[in-house]
């Protein structure tokens, strides 16, 4: 009949009521709260949805599933040590261009099994994120590696500062090398003062609020994988049409929450044009 045997066998789709599968996961979250999206794919399952994990993430950010973890808090700043400390040059430093100023920080993100840690490095004056990288460890290695990132990617001139906390990881002796080699003067803020790198710091505020806390992650593959995106796609996008808006007198304008980018100002001045190239960089 020129029909394939396996025609014969095939198991017709089955079609999930999404309303009932939605009843069913706000059933299983209101029973264990610190679910999420891979044991809430098992409990599905137990009760006969079979149900493809990227649907049911989305569907617990849609209908606030999220799991309620109880907020832990490790501390990522150990300036308790008798490396040597590099003077608040940051301070005195107003950028008007891009280069001159880079800020530095690590936040960590809780997962099921313990934390991720990211370290960051932002320029001052255009607030994108030059470099970043992303480890299971919070130690040199993973600030070294942010650096690394943003020196490739950058090329900062001689004389361009860096500035962080006064934590081990920066003070290290193969950290302060590094910035030595490339020509970047090191800059540290006092002890237990956020205010002395809050530019960092708020950049990390929104990290938490824009990508970890609404997404819920639970292993580092799902950290590497999508925070990524959030800085590469979603919040440098942003502050590169943020900066254009604001030199040519538009305001800045982020939706919070949503993940969409600024829209572009109808006409963008000379002004604003001529510093396209500097951003890129």
């Amino acid at each position: 009949m020129g029909i394939a045997r396996s025609t014969y066998y095939d198991k017709p789709a089955i079609s999930i009521d999404n309303t009932a599968l939605v009843e069913t996961m706000a059933a299983i979250s209101e029973n264990f709260e610190a679910y999420g999206y891979r044991r809430m794919q098992a409990a599905l399952r137990h009760r006969g949805f079979v149900v493809n994990h990227k649907k049911i993430r989305r569907l617990m950010r849609e209908h606030g599933l999220q799991p309620r973890r109880r907020r832990r808090y490790i501390a990522t700043t150990d300036s308790v040590h008798e490396l040597p400390i590099f003077p608040n040059l940051a301070k005195d430093i107003v950028p008007d261009g891009p280069n001159q100023l880079w800020v530095a920080d690590i936040t960590y993100v809780a997962i099921a099994a313990g934390f991720v840690y990211v370290a960051v490095i932002l320029d001052a004056w255009s607030r994108k994120v030059v470099g970043y990288a992303i480890g299971r460890s919070i130690d040199v290695r993973l600030t070294l590696a942010a650096l690394r990132s943003a020196i490739e990617k950058r090329k900062p001139p001689p004389g361009c500062v860096h500035h962080t906390d006064r934590g081990s990881q920066y003070a290290a002796g193969r950290y302060r090398q590094a910035l030595a080699e490339h020509g970047l003067v090191g800059s540290m803020g006092r002890r237990g003062n956020p205010y002395d790198n809050a530019k960092a710091e708020s950049f990390m505020k929104t990290l938490k609020v824009e990508a970890v806390y609404p997404m819920a992650y639970e292993t580092f593959e799902d950290v590497a994988a999508d925070l990524p995106r959030f800085i590469d796609q979603i919040y440098n996008a942003s502050v590169e049409v943020g900066l254009l808006n604001r030199l040519d007198g538009w305001p800045l304008i982020l939706k919070p929450n949503t993940g969409s980018t600024p829209a572009m100002p109808k006409a963008v001045s000379v002004k604003a044009g001529m510093i396209e190239d500097q951003l890129a960089r």
